[in-house]
């Protein structure tokens, strides 16, 4: 097997591990700081809130830093510190006493982070630009496949072996996905020559297209932002829908899940339609299905309707975030590729943030449709943007190689 798919096929692991691991603990963390002491239902919410938004605000703040030092230090470092780090932190989050040393732990998670921007650039660094936008696509089934699962197992965990043993399984994935990463992954990694063009307006200044880069840290942050926008108010929709079903719960999980399922069936097909007629092409219509399908949900009149429209908005998103990270590789110079594609997964985080955000906002003031009223314009908007930009910029420009293997 050629090295670059060996190395995918690894990262692809590693990824599944280390988001099914920091999944697994989010359907019972309410009931987790409960145990720890907290008593009213406001002050758990509280709490809960903060112990979730706390590891995305942290590692939205360092994953330029772990990008920068992947590009001197190599992405197979950056891939052992980010397993081995978590899973520390994950166990110790199993011995905590109170919700503050929780929380400390949260933000410490996140300041470790970086798994899959280290895995991302080392596959878009070693793939042939013929294979990229497969390769990446792949890559992102692993991460859709962990947070598909992470959440069921983790209920399931919860409810048979405790809540504190849940955070030593998933250590224990991530130590899986360290000693699975030190073992197969081959990278022969030359470090650059020292340069003063590494930071500051230096740096941007090797980019040929920042306007073109700018637009993808948007459209990146934009459709995570509209992916978790529905999060916070899909069980109260589904119940409206549902009316005196006594499976709300159930329903609501499949609704949420839906998309998720149908972004790993299709990610990898569409990286291969990518590869053939290009990212950006492939990009600019799943902006604009995914920003039309939107439209439809606000208009449905039985949870089954939505779950279909959530399905058919899976697949659109299927081929979004892929073409953005093979138009990041395709202009973007080989030595500046961790930073870069840390600043990507920085608007990735910042997006699972301000998601949720925007859809409790929305929902609490204007009502639940406007949600994806306002989410629909979002994208709708983002694919003119990026349609603008190919045009004056030239998304497709791609006069690099991969590095060799």
């Amino acid at each position: 097997m050629m090295i670059w798919k060996r190395n995918l096929l690894i990262c692809w692991i590693g990824s599944f591990a280390t988001t099914a691991g920091m999944s697994l603990v989010i359907p019972f963390l309410p009931l987790y700081i409960e145990q720890l002491g907290v008593r009213t239902t406001a002050e758990v919410e509280q709490w809960a809130g903060l112990a979730f938004g706390s590891t995305f605000l942290m590692s939205a703040v360092v994953s330029p830093l772990w990008g920068q030092l992947a590009d001197r230090r190599g992405r197979k470092l950056m891939l052992l510190r980010a397993s081995l780090g978590m899973a520390i932190v994950m166990t110790l989050m199993g011995f905590v006493t109170s919700v503050y040393q929780l929380v400390g732990l949260r933000l410490l998670m996140g300041a470790v982070s970086g798994y899959i921007a280290a895995a991302i650039t080392l596959v878009a660094a070693q793939t042939p630009k013929e294979h990229s936008g497969w390769a990446l696509g792949t890559l992102s089934t692993g991460t859709v496949g962990g947070n598909l699962m992470g959440p069921l197992v983790g209920g399931y965990l919860a409810e048979t072996i405790g809540l504190r043993h849940v955070f030593f399984v998933t250590g224990g994935f991530m130590l899986l996905a360290f000693f699975v990463t030190l073992m197969f992954i081959r990278e022969h990694f030359t470090p650059p020559a020292p340069s003063p063009a590494a930071n500051g307006r230096r740096f941007w200044s090797r980019v040929p297209n920042r306007r073109t880069l700018w637009a993808l840290f948007l459209t990146t942050f934009m459709l995570q932002l509209a992916n978790m926008s529905i999060e916070p108010i899909v069980t109260v929709y589904v119940k409206q829908l549902a009316g005196d079903s006594t499976h709300i719960a159930l329903i609501s999980g499949a609704v949420v899940a839906a998309a998720g399922f149908a972004n790993a069936l299709t990610a990898s097909p569409l990286g291969r339609i990518s590869d053939r007629i290009g990212p950006q092409k492939v990009l600019f219509a799943a902006l604009l299905l995914g920003g039309l399908v939107f439209i439809p949900q606000a208009y449905v009149r039985t949870p089954w309707q939505l779950l279909v429209l959530r399905l058919l908005l899976g697949m659109f998103m299927a081929g979004m975030l892929p073409s953005i990270n093979s138009l990041i590789k395709r202009n973007v110079p080989q030595d500046m590729a961790g930073r870069v594609f840390g600043y990507n997964q920085s608007a990735q985080y910042l997006g699972n943030i301000a998601g949720p955000l925007l859809g409790s906002q929305t929902a609490a003031h204007l009502g639940i449709r406007y949600v994806f009223f306002s989410t629909s314009f979002l994208l709708l908007f983002n694919a003119l943007w990026i349609r603008r930009t190919d045009k004056r910029a030239g998304l497709a420009s791609d006069s690099r190689t991969p590095e060799a293997e």
